[in-house]
C-alpha cells in the first residue's frame, strides 16, 4: 500500500487549499482515513478523518466549521480542503489509512492507522 499527498503550498491567511491523498494497493475501498499535521517544534496532531463504511466525518476543535474531509472511492482519494487558513495551520499535513473499521471517536488516534503517506507541506504567511 502506498499513500501520496500533494497540494500543499504557500497561501495567504484567509485563502484555502484542497490535500490529496492517493492510495495504491489496497484491496478494498471500505478503509478509513486520517489527515495529520505536524508543525515545526511540535507534536504531530490529528486534524479529521473519515470513516470508510459509512464516510463518517471527525474534525479536531482547531479546524472544525473551516475544513472539509471528503472521498472519491471510484478514485481511491480522500481530499481534505482547508479555509480560511491561518499561519497557525503551517505544518506538514500527512494522510493515513486504516484497513478496519472503528468507532468515530478513535480516528483521532494515530496507533490505529497502518500505512501513512509522506506528507505534503502547507505555509501560511502574507
Amino acid at each position: 500500500v502506498q499513500l501520496q499527498a500533494s497540494g500543499g503550498g504557500l497561501v495567504q491567511p484567509g485563502g484555502s487549499l484542497r490535500l490529496s491523498c492517493a492510495a495504491s494497493g489496497l484491496t478494498s475501498s471500505n478503509y478509513g482515513t486520517g489527515w495529520f499535521r505536524q508543525a515545526p517544534g511540535k507534536e504531530r496532531e490529528f486534524v479529521a478523518a473519515i470513516r470508510g463504511a459509512d464516510r463518517h466525518t471527525r474534525y479536531a476543535d482547531s479546524v472544525n466549521g473551516r475544513s472539509t474531509i471528503f472521498r472519491d472511492n471510484a478514485k481511491n482519494m480522500v481530499y481534505l480542503q482547508v479555509n480560511s487558513l491561518r499561519p497557525e495551520d503551517t505544518a506538514v499535513y500527512y494522510c493515513a489509512v486504516t484497513p478496519r473499521t472503528y468507532n468515530t471517536g478513535s480516528y483521532s488516534r494515530e496507533t490505529i492507522y497502518t500505512y501513512w503517506g509522506q506528507g505534503t507541506l502547507v505555509t501560511v504567511s502574507s
